[in-house]
C-alpha cells in the first residue's frame, strides 16, 4: 500500500468535507484548519507526483499519473483563485475527483517512459498543455454551474439544496476570463507542436492535432462570438463544454487507445 498516497487523499477528503460545509453555511467563520489540510494535501500531491514523473530512466507519463497531474494543478488553481474567480463552489468537486483519481493510481500502476530533458520544447510543449487543459477544464466546471442555474431560473423552482451560488453574471463574467487564459495557453500550446515537434503530423499523432485544432477553434468562436455579438447562456455552456470535450479526446483518447486497447 502506498502510503503517502493514502495520506493524500484523507487531506483531500477533509479539505472537501471543509470545504462542502461552507458552501451550505455561507455566514459561518472559514474553518480554521482548512488552509493548513489542503496545504498538507497539495504538498503530499505534489511529492509523490515528483517521485513516480522523475525516475531513474526518464520521465514516466501514463495516462492516469498525467491524469493525477492535471488534477492537482485544478486543485491548485481552484483553491487560490476563490476570490478572483469565484471558483469555491468547484472546490469540494475537485478535490473528491482527485481522490478518485489517486484511488485509480493506486491500484492500476503503469508506465510510459519518455525523456523531455532531451527535447526541451517537447517540455514547454507539455507544461502549456498541461497547463491550457487544466485551466479550460475548469472552464467547463463553471459551464455546468451555469447550465444547472440556467435549468432552475427556467423551470422556476426553488434550489434543490441551501447552498449559496454566485450570481449568474457573476459567474459567466468568470468563466469567459477563464476560457480567454486558456485559449492564449491553448494557442501557444499548438504553435509549439506545428513549429517545433517533428512528429506532430506522423499516424500516431495526427488525430490528436485535429481535435486539438477543432477545440482551438470552438473557443474562438466562443470568444469571436461573446466579444462581438455578446453571446451569453446556452450556447456558452455548449461551447464551452464542447470545446473541453475535444481537448480530452484528443489527449486521453489517444493516449487511452495507445496504452490500454494497443498494449
Amino acid at each position: 500500500m502506498d502510503y503517502l498516497l493514502l495520506i493524500c487523499g484523507l487531506f483531500y477528503l477533509i479539505a472537501s468535507a471543509i470545504s462542502a460545509s461552507k458552501l451550505i453555511a455561507p455566514k459561518k467563520p472559514i474553518n480554521r484548519y482548512l488552509i493548513p489540510i489542503i496545504a498538507l494535501a497539495l504538498t503530499t500531491h505534489g511529492y509523490w507526483l515528483y517521485q513516480h514523473i522523475m525516475t531513474l530512466h526518464g520521465q514516466n507519463l501514463p495516462i492516469l499519473i498525467v491524469l493525477s497531474l492535471v488534477t492537482f494543478i485544478i486543485s491548485i488553481l481552484t483553491t487560490f483563485s476563490g476570490k478572483l474567480f469565484n471558483t469555491g463552489m468547484l472546490q469540494p468537486v475537485v478535490y473528491i475527483c482527485a481522490v478518485i483519481n489517486l484511488i485509480a493510481v493506486a491500484y492500476l500502476p503503469s508506465q510510459f517512459i519518455t525523456h523531455v530533458q532531451a527535447h526541451p520544447v517537447l517540455g514547454l510543449h507539455i507544461l502549456l498543455a498541461l497547463l491550457a487543459y487544466s485551466i479550460l477544464s475548469i472552464g467547463s466546471l463553471f459551464a455546468l454551474q451555469l447550465a444547472y442555474l440556467d435549468y432552475r431560473l427556467k423551470n422556476r423552482k426553488l434550489p434543490l439544496t441551501k447552498i449559496d451560488m454566485p450570481p449568474m453574471m457573476s459567474l459567466e463574467k468568470s468563466l469567459f476570463q477563464i476560457v480567454f487564459i486558456g485559449f492564449i495557453l491553448l494557442t501557444f500550446t499548438l504553435i509549439t507542436a506545428f513549429f517545433f515537434l517533428d512528429d506532430m503530423f506522423t499516424s500516431e499523432r495526427i488525430n490528436q492535432a485535429i481535435l486539438s485544432t477543432i477545440a482551438w477553434v470552438i473557443y474562438a468562436l466562443l470568444l469571436w462570438g461573446h466579444n462581438t455579438h455578446g453571446w451569453r447562456g446556452r450556447i456558452t455552456i455548449y461551447c464551452t463544454i464542447t470545446g473541453s470535450s475535444f481537448l480530452t479526446l484528443a489527449y486521453f483518447g489517444s493516449r487511452f487507445v495507445s496504452e490500454v486497447i494497443l498494449n
